[in-house]
């Protein structure tokens, strides 16, 4: 087995996305669709359940009704149940959103591996069994929405060194399994620190579109960047004194435990600092109060969408606008795969 803290390197400055000068700024959202489990509790094989995909077609209909396509990332409980495929199917019929592949490998067959911390980031199980998952997860999702999915995320970013060549033999096209700045190192995870937020072409010759989780720094300091967030990390509440001192945050581009201010004020970096693509993200079962640590009641859920109100407001003002799963592929350069059309 590959020893746990896989650490993506930089990506080349030929691989960078070009974007065309006619794509501008945009922002894509991606849904993590999978079940719902204690977040408090150790990983198991079946203490889950689906009940909050009864809130998902209301949530597609807000994010619709704002021209904002979304990538559903669904995993093998959701893949596997008759009724949640089913909604998600019908909507796709929109002909804009997609979906795609969220590996949970604690809950995705074959179950050869020990449940542990470490094996629940898919990229540290040997190769073969990273791949029997993938096939198993890839094959169900195909069979219940009668898309092959070519998009893919690793469940806790739980990428590894054989990830993105299984994709690329697979005809996956596009992977999201990189949270820009942030690292997984310490519970057996990757470390992320050389991966900034700009899309880039990843894989074996550069096959897939890689696009990162956007992570922003914000603050006085912000230009100390990733080093300096990691080194006030050792220090006793020092993240804590400096965000709150308006000196460095670190802003992951979610609804999830970020403030709708501190999102903003990320949002406003980016754009003035020229990321031509914002990625944001957000787990379906925050769509419903109690599944999340994040969507604890109904008061947490009417801030959840208060959050993407004001967020969706502000990139309005700065003229940054949505893209599908479709259009990024085409802007990218990547030829469209026939399994996905």
């Amino acid at each position: 087995m590959p020893p746990p803290g896989y650490r993506p390197r930089a990506p080349a400055p030929e691989a960078l996305v070009a974007w065309p000068a006619d794509f501008g700024t945009r922002f894509t959202v991606l849904v993590d669709t999978e079940e719902e489990f204690d977040w408090n509790a150790p990983l198991t094989r079946s203490a889950h359940g689906v009940s909050a995909m009864a809130a998902l077609p209301a949530a597609h209909r807000r994010f619709a009704d704002r021209g904002v396509p979304l990538t559903y990332m669904i995993d093998y409980p959701i893949a596997t149940d008759a009724r949640a495929s089913a909604l998600l199917a019908a909507l796709l019929a929109d002909g804009v959103s997609a979906v795609g592949t969220q590996l949970h490998p604690w809950v995705s067959p074959p179950f050869d591996e020990a449940l542990t911390p470490a094996n629940s980031y898919a990229g540290n199980l040997p190769k073969t069994l990273e791949a029997a998952k993938l096939d198993a997860l890839t094959d169900a999702i195909t069979r219940a929405i009668g898309v092959r999915p070519i998009a893919y995320r690793a469940g806790r970013y739980g990428i590894g060194p054989n990830t993105l060549q299984l994709l690329a033999e697979r005809g996956y096209r596009v992977d999201s399994s990189m949270r820009a700045r942030y690292s997984y190192a310490a519970d057996g995870g990757p470390d992320f620190v050389e991966i900034g937020n700009p899309a880039f072409r990843a894989g074996p010759a550069g096959a897939l579109l890689e696009l990162p989780l956007t992570t922003i720094h914000t603050g006085w300091l912000r230009r100390g960047g990733t080093r300096l967030y990691r080194a006030l990390g050792v220090l006793p509440r020092g993240r804590g004194i400096f965000a709150r001192s308006g000196l460095l945050s670190r802003v992951a581009l979610t609804p999830e435990d970020m403030p709708l201010r501190d999102a903003l004020e990320a949002i406003a970096v980016a754009v003035g600092e020229g990321l031509r693509l914002l990625n944001f993200a957000f787990h379906s079962p925050s769509l419903a109060p109690g599944h999340t640590p994040y969507v604890r009641d109904a008061a947490d859920l009417a801030q959840f969408h208060r959050w993407w109100d004001g967020v969706l407001d502000g990139l309005a003002r700065r003229a940054v606008t949505a893209a599908s799963l479709d259009q990024l592929i085409v802007a990218a350069g990547l030829p469209a795969s026939p399994a996905w059309r």
